[in-house]
């Protein structure tokens, strides 16, 4: 069945600038952040922190008491609806609701990885110490993948080597802009017109015959790209927005890997003592395209604040970005799958899901129904 994938026009906030403030040339030959939430980490950062930051080093429980669970995926059953399938890390696999006539929804895997260790060649890098819920040859027929960013953890070759086999290169790649490149590089068989790349504010429309139709919109994030050492910032990260495109169709908003300020001190893992305002990208994100009937959040890696909180959300910077894009029900990601490599020596991989709940009771929501966190391997329906 043939997909068809159309630009619409775009959305951009009125205070956007022209060319883009997050674009560094015209045309850009990098990005950047654009706001005062931002601080670049630099060497310097990170040697005052390693020097100064006491290790807290704390070993992946072997009963796995206190980690994700993991379940087989049935991705929904017959329950029509917005669906939303955790694989792990951030790897979702999304699915529309079947409208009237149409066989099924849209499918769409966001930042899918299945590999066992995500970095260079598969030799280097951290390790997955919760395996993906199903193999990925238990996956249903898939339309379309959208990678946030270029890091090892979002953007795995073997995995998309894998999917874009099993689809005989009739996949659709979705991603920011200059990351087309790095997809048709990896020497994996995608081909440059399976690839839409899209800037912030872009927005495309899917239509697959036979299933339902769906909008995507490229929105920002507060991150960092780069597979090596002298790539750093020369592709762009994003958020997701996936629209239903009727009047009444339910609205699901993606992360993908973000951070919402900086902080300087790493006892305080929120914005709350920041020194600057948190990122105002996402309160714009809301105004937009909200409400979203459910959002997919980070909460974990994000030890210690005072390097990584610029590009890592902490659990109570997501309890922020839920209330800023203005999502009826949020779940917590990003967290339970893999170590960061930093984070390691500073975050036991248990803390995020405790910290998370704190959060969500601290802010007077209700834990389960307006945040909460699902097993990999759980579809959550909205």
């Amino acid at each position: 069945m043939s997909t068809t994938v159309t630009p619409l026009p775009s959305r951009r906030p009125k205070s956007s600038q022209d060319p883009p403030a997050h674009h560094v040339g015209a045309p850009p030959t990098s990005f950047r952040n654009p706001w005062s939430s931002y601080s670049r980490s630099t060497f310097n950062k990170f040697l005052n922190m390693r020097f100064n930051t006491p290790k807290n080093f704390v070993a992946v429980p072997t009963d796995r008491v206190g980690l994700v669970e993991v379940r087989k995926p049935d991705f929904g059953g017959e329950n029509n609806g917005l669906k939303a399938t955790w694989i792990g890390h951030a790897s979702f696999l999304i699915e529309t609701t079947k409208t009237e006539g149409a066989q099924r929804g849209i499918r769409i895997l966001l930042d899918p990885v299945w590999s066992e260790r995500v970095g260079p060649y598969g030799v280097v890098g951290p390790v997955r110490f919760t395996p993906p819920p199903c193999p990925l040859e238990d996956l249903p027929e898939i339309d379309a993948v959208c990678i946030s960013h270029d890091h090892y953890d979002h953007l795995d070759s073997n995995t998309l080597k894998n999917l874009n086999a099993r689809h005989h290169g009739n996949l659709k790649f979705f991603c920011g802009l200059g990351v087309k490149a790095v997809l048709t590089g990896l020497g994996v068989g995608i081909k440059a017109e399976q690839v839409t790349e899209l800037d912030w504010w872009d927005t495309v429309r899917i239509d697959k015959e036979g299933t339902s139709s769906v909008e995507l919109v490229s929105t920002p994030a507060q991150h960092r790209s780069g597979r090596t050492p002298w790539g750093f910032d020369g592709t762009l990260w994003c958020s997701w927005v996936v629209r239903e495109p009727s009047e009444e169709g339910k609205r699901l908003f993606f992360a993908g890997d973000t951070g919402y300020c900086h902080v300087t001190s790493n006892d305080e893992p929120s914005h709350h003592n920041a020194p600057h305002p948190p990122c105002p990208a996402f309160a714009e994100i809301g105004d937009l395209y909200g409400p979203f009937d459910l959002a997919l959040l980070p909460i974990g890696c994000y030890q210690p604040r005072s390097l990584l909180s610029p590009q890592h959300a902490s659990p109570d910077d997501s309890i922020a970005i839920h209330h800023d894009v203005r999502s009826k029900k949020s779940i917590g990601m990003h967290y339970g799958t893999i170590r960061g490599g930093i984070s390691m020596n500073y975050e036991p991989v248990t803390e995020p899901a405790q910290r998370f709940q704190k959060a969500v009771e601290a802010a007077g929501l209700r834990w389960g129904k307006d945040v909460g966190l699902c097993d990999i391997g759980e579809t959550v329906v909205v």
